[in-house]
């Protein structure tokens, strides 16, 4: 009787809960579609839907994401509408961006500290090396570096244990590592000793790739770390650290300490970033041989595994190879792999001119074999045609409908001639229509920057920001592209992409056009749901970026952008209000939604700005090699629909 009072109960609340839940429906219901639904987040409707299928995607018009809505109606800012200035031309090729000492002032700059730091120190040392060029104060003799190229890049260097001594432990590498080149050393580590002022016995080595010194005072980039320490660690277990650092600033470090990579771990050329070795010296104690050979008496089957101990040892002879791979460096030790270092962002091989060997250690030989024969400034002998059919048009007396700038490392010359020689060519930029520069940071190399210097005022179509080249500060080459491409030719729209993008020029002015004129807007392959990554190759810190996702942004290989938005970044620029952050186009999509909240922007979005190498019926293609520049070339004149090639 009790329990059938009970259910009947709890049938009559479910019947009440379910009948008062109809009445808030339909109440509800009505009551979004009068209010048009304004008691909604903007955020949930602006938001472009699940990109599940690219087709849709594309097919679809990307929303207008305003964070603070202003009305349509609302006066736009008048500074910043498509607005017309008095064209500035420029003398020589040096961009009229703005740098002074304010621009750079760390006190100033809450989020952004520590790049405005290294961005003044790159701007004063860049700005210094770039007036020796011009005041002539050293010169370059490029024929007696090409007559005695041999004599200066050598195939192979060997150094003795009394040579590497005379040279102050170091071995010059002349003109870097290329693909495949390795180093070998022969040594033997030291015992141990104590510490100063400490009890506790060390013995540790440190093997370092070097750039060249940047700056008089401070220590040389170490584009490779590689620290054994056998003994006197805290945790009291041999180690292997290898890390990279610039300007003092050391990198996230990998650390060995004897268990093998994860599984989910990314690998380097297909090698483990670590293998495993003996932690404790009583896995082969003699009770542990002794159950080993029972359990084989006995019959019990066992896995057969080869444990090897830590590569070095104390007063133990090794041969350690150094090797360069496509992905990373590899460390053999005795002919085993010991572990693998993908390379860092911003290091290049020719970087490494020398390899340097410290510690508690014995050096007996160190040879270096597989060698780049040719300095990087040889190159332009190879890659550098100069005829006068590739130069650029001089600068329009009038406005132009579209600017396109193209940032570039000052080395590149490959890549800036196969542009000139292919997509440049271009009826629309041959006719002044289209306007192209290359924005080019000063090089490090003093004999690049000569080469460079010669190569801006031959063809005609460099712009030199002037800092330090440095990957984290690309976003000055961008700043300076919204500059010239506003004020320099008073462009309407503004595109930037990468000297490895092949571009359709006909298309993109075409995809800028059909935006109303009126309105401001920024076109490309937009990411809206992408967040910092926290560990790996593009790490980001919390102090870099406190946020949990990054504002919606176009790849960097290529986007447009309405005149009105480039001359708010600059505006703000020059008032030292201007947020920086090391990722390019995440620092774009943050500024255009800084201008949205003064002025509805229009995201509009498509996948033929390709991120990842090329698609049929492309805007642009990316990570294309000068080979494959031509290829599209010929492509695109010959066929009335543009295909990819698949050759590098």
């Amino acid at each position: 009787m009790f329990i059938s009072l009970t259910k009947q109960r709890f049938v009559q609340i479910l019947i009440i809960v379910g009948f008062l839940y109809i009445v808030l429906v339909s109440v509800e219901i009505p009551f979004v579609f009068l209010t048009g639904f304004s008691s909604l987040s903007q955020e949930s409707l602006t938001r472009l839907p699940g990109l599940s299928r690219e087709v849709n995607v594309q097919e679809k018009d990307s929303p207008i994401r305003p964070l603070n809505w202003v009305s349509k109606s609302s006066p736009p800012p008048v500074q910043f509408l498509h607005h017309r200035r008095q064209l500035k031309y420029q003398g020589g090729f040096i961009s009229n961006l703005s740098f002074d000492a304010k621009t750079f002032d760390p006190t100033t700059k809450d989020r952004s500290l520590e790049l405005h730091k290294s961005a003044k120190v790159a701007w004063e040392l860049g700005r210094k090396l770039w007036e020796e060029l011009e005041s002539r104060n050293f010169v370059i003799d490029s024929t007696e570096n090409v007559n005695n190229g041999s004599e200066r890049c050598p195939h192979l260097v060997s150094l003795s244990a009394s040579e590497f001594l005379d040279h102050g432990n170091v071995m010059e590498l002349p003109c870097g590592l290329t693909l495949g080149s390795y180093v070998t050393v022969v040594g033997k580590p030291r015992g141990t000793h104590p510490r100063t002022k400490s009890k506790v016995a060390f013995s540790q080595f440190i093997m370092e790739l070097q750039g060249l010194r940047t700056v008089d005072g401070e220590e040389p980039p170490r584009i490779l770390h590689f620290n054994p320490r056998l003994k006197g660690d805290w945790n009291r277990k041999p180690v292997i650290e290898l890390n990279t650092c610039f300007r003092m600033q050391w990198g996230s470090a990998l650390l060995c300490e004897g268990w093998k990579s994860e599984a989910y771990d990314e690998t380097v050329d297909g090698e483990v970033k670590c293998e495993k070795w003996i932690r404790d010296d009583n896995n082969f104690s003699d009770e542990s041989k002794l159950t080993w050979w029972l359990q084989r008496l006995v019959g019990q089957k066992k896995s057969l595994t080869v444990n090897w101990p830590f590569p070095f040892a104390e007063n133990k002879l090794f041969v350690l190879t150094l090797s360069a791979g496509m992905e990373g460096y590899h460390v053999n030790v005795d002919g085993r792999h010991i572990t693998s270092f993908p390379y860092r962002t911003g290091y290049t091989l020719e970087d490494a001119i020398g390899l340097t060997l410290n510690g508690d250690i014995d050096v007996h030989a160190v040879f270096a074999s597989s060698l780049p024969t040719s300095h990087p400034s040889d190159a332009t002998q190879k890659n550098l045609e100069m005829s006068n059919q590739w130069k650029a048009p001089p600068l329009p007396g009038q406005p132009v409908d579209l600017f396109i700038g193209i940032l570039s490392a000052g080395n590149h010359f490959a890549e800036r001639m196969a542009i000139r020689k292919s997509w440049m060519q271009h009826n629309l930029v041959k006719s002044s229509i289209v306007h192209v520069r290359f924005f080019v940071a000063v090089h490090p190399r003093k004999e690049v920057n000569v080469e460079l210097k010669n190569e801006a005022e031959f063809f005609g179509d460099i712009v030199i920001v002037p800092y330090m080249d440095n990957y984290d500060l690309v976003v000055l080459k961008t700043v300076a592209i919204c500059e010239y491409g506003a004020r320099t030719v008073s462009a309407k729209f503004i595109m930037k992409c990468d000297d490895d993008t092949f571009v359709r020029v006909d298309a993109v002015m075409n995809e800028a056009k059909k935006v109303n004129g009126d309105r401001s807007f920024y076109i490309g392959n937009i990411n809206y749901y992408h967040k910092p990554l926290r560990f790996g190759k593009w790490a980001v810190t919390y102090e870099e970026w406190p946020e949990e996702k990054y504002p919606p942004n176009a790849n960097g290989p290529g986007y447009i952008l309405s005149s009105d938005i480039a001359l708010f970044i600059v505006f703000e620029f020059e008032r030292h209000n201007l947020r920086l952050f090391k990722m390019e186009d995440v620092s774009m999509g943050m500024w255009v939604e800084r201008f949205n909240r003064l002025k509805p922007v229009d995201y509009v979005h498509t996948i033929k700005f390709c991120q990842f190498g090329c698609i049929e019926d492309y805007y642009t293609a990316h990570y294309q090699s000068p080979r494959q520049m031509m290829c599209l070339w010929k492509k695109f004149q010959r066929q009335a629909k543009p295909q990819c090639c698949n050759m590098r």
